[in-house]
């Protein structure tokens, strides 16, 4: 009888993460991950603890591809680094997006990017409380943002035409939603990083005033 085959947790996350993409939360259970690894169910119950362990893989994978430069400059450019390669990870997964905002994770790639933007957020002079309400600001506008084209009135579902989505809102009613169509106008010519950006600029001003 042949040994089980063995993985690395790098291997069950890419592979977890690869399903979930392509097939949406629903489709990730202990029986699928076994069967695209090669191997049997009981097998994955050797590295992960049922559901909530799933889950778990899928968040460690999404913020391990978290990526960005190193700033010396100013505290605000350092935050916008690390923010921005935090909201490009989430972004790229939106199925995985309610596990990003539901799910508290302490894995090594999660530590090191909060450690990250804890401390780029530090050098504005801030600690303690003020550091906390910072931080969360700033993490509550990374995902938020992402969010924020699945769900809404100006929301993308996942592939849409974006001028379908907001071609939707712009068929209403002029009198009784004219903020709305005018914004869904705005939004056909916008781009999604020039966006979080700007937003994450005015956030950042905010903090530094």
């Amino acid at each position: 009888m042949p040994a089980p085959r063995k993985f690395t947790r790098e291997q069950l996350r890419t592979v977890a993460l690869a399903m979930v993409d392509e097939q949406g939360l629903a489709a990730l259970t202990m029986r699928s991950l076994a069967s695209a690894l090669g191997t049997g169910a009981m097998t994955i119950y050797n590295y992960v603890d049922g559901r909530e362990g799933l889950e778990q893989l899928v968040t460690e994978a999404v913020m391990a591809e978290a990526r960005w430069d190193d700033v010396t400059g100013e505290w605000s450019e350092a935050v916008t680094a690390v923010a921005v390669g935090m909201w490009r990870a989430v972004r790229a997964h939106p199925h995985a997006i309610p596990l990003i905002l539901t799910r508290r994770s302490l894995d090594p790639s999660t530590l090191a990017t909060a450690e990250a933007l804890l401390g780029a957020l530090a050098h504005s002079g801030r600690s303690g409380t003020d550091l906390l309400i910072a931080f969360r600001l700033v993490t509550g506008f990374i995902t938020g943002s992402a969010q924020s084209e699945l769900a809404g009135p100006l929301a993308e579902g996942h592939g849409d035409d974006p001028d379908a989505a907001t071609g939707r809102v712009r068929s209403l009613s002029s009198e009784r939603f004219p903020h709305l169509i005018a914004i869904a106008r705005a939004a056909t010519a916008s781009d999604p990083e020039i966006e979080f950006r700007t937003g994450l600029r005015i956030i950042l001003t905010g903090l530094a005033a």
